[in-house]
């Protein structure tokens, strides 16, 4: 099993930045790719970013390209999203996930969520 625990969230005025992390553990040598997912108020879930465990790859939603970057550090099992010129339209509670897949990635262990408030 694999255990995530988000921190970083709060309020920030637009404009602002906020550092996200995920630490992991557990079995994290299963971790193939690590994702960071936000759901707003009455919206569905969205996927914003994500990392491959081992190599370089990065992925960004259109909406945050440029603006928030993924990053991981692997001798402290954590992975990071430095989010940058916030939008009140980013406020949401911001989770981590897992995916232990080898192919397509498949998001099986997820954090407990931490707020970002973004005000205008």
């Amino acid at each position: 099993q694999v255990q995530l625990v988000e921190s970083g969230g709060g309020l920030v005025q637009a404009g602002g930045s906020l550092r996200l992390s995920c630490a992991a553990s557990g079995r994290t040598f299963r971790i193939s790719r690590m994702g960071w997912f936000r759901q707003a108020p009455g919206k569905e879930r969205e996927w914003v970013a994500a990392i491959s465990w081992r190599g370089t790859s990065t992925n960004y939603v259109d909406s945050v390209k440029g603006r928030f970057t993924i990053s991981r550090d692997n001798a402290k099992n954590t992975v990071y999203l430095q989010m940058n010129s916030l939008k009140p339209e980013d406020t949401a509670v911001y989770y981590c996930a897992a995916s232990t897949a080898v192919g397509p990635p498949k998001y099986d262990y997820w954090g407990q969520g931490t707020q970002v408030t973004v005000s205008s």
